[in-house]
């Protein structure tokens, strides 16, 4: 058996973001349970489902510490600790409102639908970096299979730095905060998907912005969609 685990940043579980994420994927990774999904206008309901396979199966979240294997020793239980003593030692912060935008765009224009922020969040980046650098002895290193899974010859030299030191190219000064709603989208798709997700998120998300108050411990096994393991709270 493979377990991973990462430390994700995840809406509040009855917030209307986090009921509007799972609804667009799909899933829910508090319960581990399909949710009805929300389709765009323009979409195939089976179309949509395919186009948002990648992100359904880690959940709706953004990434702070990359999913590992435990290092030798380690135990999930020294990791939840370790993270309980790191969230009491931080401050809640709201995030400015954010918005859906396609990232991630290739040569030929296909790219992903996330929610980003309008301008980065000073708290937002020492989080990241703090739970980068402080995890750092729970993660196992990679295996030439992970190594190769990251088509390392398509990095930059630094993302390459990144992924050998920490496991992940987009870390540290790299980071960019997202949120995924859709996977890779054909380039003839993507501004009206855009438009529409980001009308469906101002219908259904009326609060001013994210509130960073926890840090969520998530668990996947052998392959399978990650799951919520512990949420834990910033006291």
């Amino acid at each position: 058996m493979t377990i991973r685990y990462g430390l994700y940043l995840v809406p509040q579980a009855l917030s209307d973001l986090w009921a509007f994420g799972c609804g667009v994927l799909g899933y829910d990774a508090e319960s581990g349970a399909d949710v009805p999904q929300i389709v765009p206008p323009s979409q195939d309901p089976g179309d949509f489902h395919r186009l948002t396979e990648d992100p359904r199966r880690y959940g709706f979240h953004a990434t702070m510490k990359a999913p590992f294997r435990l290092a030798e020793g380690r135990t999930v239980e020294q990791l939840s600790a370790a993270l309980a003593d790191f969230c009491a030692d931080r401050a809640a912060f709201r995030l400015p409102r954010l918005a859906v935008k396609a990232v991630g765009a290739n040569a030929a224009g296909d790219a992903f639908i996330a929610l980003v922020e309008p301008a980065p969040t000073p708290e937002l980046i020492a989080l990241e970096r703090d739970l980068v650098l402080g995890f750092e002895p729970f993660r196992a290193p990679l295996t030439d299979a992970e190594i190769a899974r990251r088509d390392p010859e398509r990095l930059s030299e630094r993302q390459r730095e990144n992924l050998m030191t920490y496991g992940y190219p987009g870390v540290l000064d790299l980071f960019r905060f997202h949120l995924t709603l859709a996977g890779r989208a054909p380039a003839a798709q993507v501004a009206t998907l855009e438009a529409e997700l980001a009308a469906l998120y101002a219908e259904r998300v009326p609060e001013p912005g994210m509130l960073v108050d926890q840090v969520a411990l998530v668990e996947q096994v052998d392959g399978g969609r990650f799951t919520v393991r512990e949420r834990v709270l910033f006291v």
